[in-house]
């Protein structure tokens, strides 16, 4: 962290037990992104005209390059929280959550899906159960019987449009998933 980290107690004494908590999880966030530059961590204890069980707040802010993260935590549901310790643990989970969500988008590490690719059924082997599928750019892809969807192998005739996953196989690309489609 580039700037020291701010804590900040509303509602109550500061407690030097939490501070010391708060400071631990702020040093363990720095593991998940070195590119830190500020945290302030706001602490806000039930009001004193709630009832008994009322739910502690942490308010967590991170800046880091391009991006403010802030985090809060509040539960409505969650009775652990009216111990702070549970709270703060919460919080900081959070925060490392969306500080790797940062990292990932980063690194252009992000999760894509990948469109399912189209053709029609070319051959069928119905004695041994497997069939081609010649794609779009007129590519064989091998498929087992096993890897129909929806409906049977035997319902199936060559000329189908289908939609497909594909991997590699052992013998080369197949089909992993076939979708008829309609």
């Amino acid at each position: 962290m580039k700037l020291p980290l701010q804590i900040t107690f509303r509602h109550m004494e500061p407690s030097s037990a939490l501070e010391s908590r708060i400071r631990q999880f702020a040093s363990r966030l720095d593991k998940f992104s070195a590119q830190i530059m500020r945290c302030n961590v706001v602490v806000e204890a039930p009001s004193q005209h709630s009832h008994q069980g009322a739910l502690f707040q942490f308010r967590i802010d991170i800046t880091v390059p391009d991006e403010e993260i802030a985090i809060q935590r509040t539960h409505p549901v969650d009775h652990s929280h009216a111990d702070p310790y549970v709270a703060l643990r919460d919080a900081f989970r959070a925060a490392r959550r969306k500080l790797e969500d940062y990292e990932r988008k980063r690194r252009l590490d992000v999760k894509t899906h990948v469109q399912p690719l189209h053709g029609r059924i070319c051959e069928l082997d119905p004695k041994r159960h497997f069939g081609r599928i010649e794609t779009d750019e007129g590519r064989l892809i091998y498929f087992h019987s096993h890897s129909v969807l929806g409906r049977t192998f035997d319902q199936l005739t060559t000329g189908m449009s289908v939609r497909f996953a594909e991997e590699m196989g052992d013998l080369g690309p197949q089909a992993s998933t076939v979708h008829v489609i309609p």
